[in-house]
């Protein structure tokens, strides 16, 4: 595969996924959103969402604003709206793009700065970008199983279409978030 191929699939795996989060977002019951997460009652499904966000956004001021990518403002966790967090959730993934973008001009690695202190993720693409889709994935799994425990059961065209990569990859151009 020619580094212009494997650049190309890496961007629409970042785009699918973000399409894939921002779709779960969209089709959240109202009465979810707000809803406390059981066990922990200074969270709410709104918050969890909301982190996705912002921890894009810290990632990418980690390791892109030293390189020039520019960090998309973060949301108020408690306060976001749904269609607020769309919208920042686009910027971040184009953002996102920006960085995995970024590390395949720099032969598949994004350079560590001196803010990524943490020191625990490889940061070849291939890894950086495991750990976002896993770390959103995650997430994604954790609202649909509050969902079903807190009455608001996401119907089969919601919980079957987060898995409808053909189509969310084909739902946008392929490299926008």
């Amino acid at each position: 595969m020619s580094s212009s191929a494997l650049r190309d699939s890496i961007l629409g795996a970042w785009a699918t996924n973000n399409r894939t989060t921002v779709f779960l977002i969209d089709h959240l019951p109202p009465a979810l959103w707000t809803s406390v997460v059981p066990g922990a009652p200074q969270r709410t499904v709104c918050m969890i969402g909301a982190h996705l966000h912002n921890s894009r956004c810290a990632w990418i001021k980690t390791l892109g604003q030293p390189h020039g990518i520019a960090v998309p403002p973060r949301v108020d966790r408690r306060r976001v709206t749904r269609a607020q967090l769309r919208t920042a959730l686009n910027r971040s993934g184009r953002a996102m793009g920006s960085l995995l973008d970024f590390g395949c001009a720099e032969d598949g690695r994004i350079p560590p700065t001196p803010k990524y202190v943490w020191r625990n993720l490889p940061l070849d693409v291939g890894h950086v970008l495991a750990y976002f889709v896993a770390h959103e994935g995650h997430h994604r799994g954790q609202i649909v199983m509050l969902a079903r425990m807190l009455g608001h059961r996401l119907p089969p065209a919601v919980t079957n279409g987060l898995w409808q990569w053909n189509k969310l990859s084909t739902n946008a151009s392929r490299h926008s978030c």
